[in-house]
């Protein structure tokens, strides 16, 4: 059977527990008060349980697994962040070998689970989404049949359905008309919407409070797809850009459609007695004395010509000039660009010397940008220098040969292959910083180090947030959510005369003190008894002795 019929003539749904309109119970309940939540509905998850989507509709609508999929996101997002994610790594630094290096065999552990990049992962994604896909499933599977149950609610109850409420009083009288008239005017006053039906009462108010969980679950639902969009390619971006004073470089997460150049770096410190007094405590946290006061760049932002081809240097088009500062973001289109930090003195050329070794003669410099070095240098006169191997941040690894770190000019060392006229085979030399190591004793030619040129580094960030206004719509429906279900309550009171007897019933989502004085200013001076508190009742009778 598809359907069940109460004796009151209302066709309920196959699983109803209580009938929707008389609240006769239609199912076995040996509990000396009715089970009232979700008002004894037919819900899909304890109704059906045979085809896979059953299976799956009944695995989402449990609360329990709503609850533990909020845990193990919680807790996953907790490990993401024991080290720091692969987008706040230093610059250059490379995901599959910084986390080994940086923290051993833990490290090497949290980048193969790929915590590295938690939050893009397709696991937590994964986790994200099913938490979404149990708010909808546990919202209807309630919702639903719970709006169909308040909404065919009948004025007169079933006897048993009234006695077994948890506020409950028989009274041996009939019912007067005008006693029936100063009760309904009571019930008006305390803004109750009050029906009437052969004489029986059914008073209701703050029924939209019942809907508030599931205005927060639409409200978290919205706010998990503003977090699901920020996975979307073009929603949402937050990329990190270093960049030395003078060069010119693509803005990250603009799919090289910007261009970012800057000029120069300007830091300013705490340098009055005055400033020195009142920011003492940060300045005496960073040890060395000194503390920035403010730091700027100072750039010009370029966009990219639709007409350069592929593989030729792209036509830039001038946009304007800015200054980033800290707190103060250069703004274009949807990006944002803010000044986060800063390195000075990173070295960006060294220059060495060919000489002769016993005369110290000197046969020109070589001048080396350490970020796009070039192989050759010709000196004149049939000397020439080939760079054969660059590494920018030597060091010797585990087998003893000599290795790169990063990317990045830390340690910068250089293998040259010198050309004379004298030598036109060519001499091998090895040269870090303050230290040279010749291919053989007999070499002629050696690199004497020179000098360093350097620049400074703004570390800026790249924002692009699409989806804030659907987090913030999001979190504004939940807070609606929020106040609709704790600052109203549902509360209904039934009256029904029957037999010489005057039945009085109440029920509440929350707060029974406000209902029970709700009862006793509408029943004072009608001669029909306050009803009691049966829960009370119950625990009074379950602390005497047997």
């Amino acid at each position: 059977m598809k359907e069940i019929k109460c004796e009151c003539g209302h066709v309920n749904p196959l699983g109803t527990v209580l009938c929707e309109s008389c609240g006769k119970p239609l199912q076995k309940q040996d509990a000396k008060l009715l089970d009232m939540r979700y008002d004894g509905s037919a819900r899909r998850s304890q109704t059906y349980n045979k085809t896979i989507v059953d299976k799956i509709w009944n695995f989402f609508s449990s609360v329990k697994v709503g609850v533990w999929l909020i845990v193990i996101t919680l807790t996953a997002s907790a490990f993401g962040t024991i080290f720091p994610q692969e987008i706040f790594l230093p610059p250059g630094a490379q995901a599959d070998t910084y986390y080994k290096e940086q923290y051993g065999l833990i490290g090497q552990i949290y980048y193969t689970l790929g915590f590295h990049n938690l939050y893009a992962s397709w696991w937590f994604i994964i986790l994200v989404a099913s938490i979404g896909v149990s708010l909808v499933i546990c919202s209807l599977d309630r919702v639903v049949p719970l709006y169909r149950a308040l909404k065919n609610q009948g004025v007169t109850r079933n006897p048993n359905f009234m006695e077994r409420q948890r506020l409950f009083s028989r009274t041996e009288t009939e019912l007067s008309e005008k006693v029936r008239t100063d009760i309904i005017e009571k019930l008006k006053k305390k803004r109750y919407r009050v029906k009437e039906e052969n004489g029986n009462l059914f008073a209701e108010k703050g029924r939209f409070s019942r809907w508030g969980p599931y205005v927060n679950h639409i409200g978290l639902i919205i706010f998990l797809i503003g977090v699901m969009l920020r996975f979307v390619p073009g929603m949402y971006v937050d990329e990190s850009l270093w960049i030395r004073e003078g060069e010119t470089a693509p803005i990250p997460g603009t799919d090289g459609q910007y261009y970012l150049k800057s000029n120069k770096f300007t830091k300013e410190m705490y340098n009055s007695e005055n400033e020195k007094k009142v920011f003492s405590e940060a300045i005496n946290k960073a040890g060395d004395g000194m503390v920035a006061k403010s730091y700027q760049t100072d750039v010009e932002l370029y966009e990219r010509k639709d007409s350069s081809l592929p593989g030729e240097s792209p036509k830039l088009k001038k946009v304007k000039n800015g200054k980033i500062k800290v707190n103060d973001p250069l703004k274009f289109g949807s990006y944002a660009l803010y000044q986060l930090t800063y390195k000075e003195g990173e070295l960006s050329k060294m220059v060495f010397q060919l000489i002769e070794k016993d005369t110290g003669k000197s046969f020109g410099k070589v001048s080396i940008d350490l970020f796009e070095p070039k192989q050759d240098y010709d000196l004149g006169n049939g000397y020439k220098v080939h760079l054969a191997s660059y590494l920018p941040d030597f060091y010797f690894n585990k087998d003893g040969e000599p290795s790169t770190k990063t990317r990045n000019p830390n340690n910068p060392a250089f293998v040259f292959q010198i050309t004379a006229p004298d030598k036109p085979g060519g001499e091998k030399s090895f040269v870090a910083i303050q230290e040279t190591i010749e291919g053989s004793k007999d070499n002629k030619y050696k690199m004497k180090f020179d000098h360093v040129e350097t620049k400074n580094l703004s570390g800026l960030t790249v924002r692009k947030d699409l989806t804030l206004w659907v987090l913030m719509l999001g979190g504004a429906i939940f807070m609606i959510g929020v106040i609709q279900g704790m600052y109203w309550h549902h509360r209904r009171i039934w009256l029904r005369s029957i037999d010489g007897n005057v039945l009085v019933a109440g029920h509440t989502n929350k707060n029974w003190y406000g209902l029970k004085k709700d009862l006793q200013a509408v029943l004072a001076d009608t001669g029909i008894s306050e009803p009691a508190d049966q829960k009370e009742l119950l625990k009074e009778e379950n602390k005497q002795p047997a």
